[in-house]
């Protein structure tokens, strides 16, 4: 596994186990030559067109956050891109299911994935929580907690 990020988030990508980590700020890894099976773009920084170049012949990409212009892109550009050439190009949208969350708490429980988390914010400091969220510096998940009553 490869992991893609900032210089501040390096050594929590090697913490997280990746094989191999890229600071995108020194390196584009679009450039780069190498080609990927799965290129999973939480942010989606690149065009469609220089993902689908990081592709092995029958690679697939999915998008799960990005610009809203990048996210018009692959949802309007994404299944004709795939028709050419083999890789697989779109985005991903959660259909939640009772089933899946039962495998989920059964994954969680088991440590075989432990989510990360920035901070905890209690009820009575939502807005704080939102505020700091929003300045888009969390280096994990923002979790804000039920106080428990007395």
């Amino acid at each position: 596994m490869t992991a893609v990020c900032s210089t501040r988030n390096v050594e929590q990508a090697r913490s997280l186990e990746a094989d191999h980590v890229i600071d995108y700020t020194k390196e584009d890894f679009t450039e780069s030559g190498k080609q990927y099976d799965l290129i999973f773009a939480a942010n989606g920084y690149h065009p469609l067109s220089a993902y689908k170049r990081a592709l092995t012949p029958k690679g697939i990409y999915v998008m799960a956050g990005g610009s809203k212009a990048q996210m018009f892109q692959a949802s309007l550009m994404g299944s004709w891109m795939s028709e050419t050439g083999g890789r697989k190009m779109g985005g991903v949208s959660a259909k939640r299911s009772q089933k899946d969350l039962v495998i989920l708490k059964e994954l969680l429980e088991a440590g075989k994935i432990v989510p990360v988390i920035d901070k905890r914010f209690s009820l009575n400091k939502a807005a704080e929580a939102l505020r700091y969220l929003g300045e888009g510096h969390a280096r994990g998940k923002v979790v804000i907690t039920m106080e428990e009553r007395v």
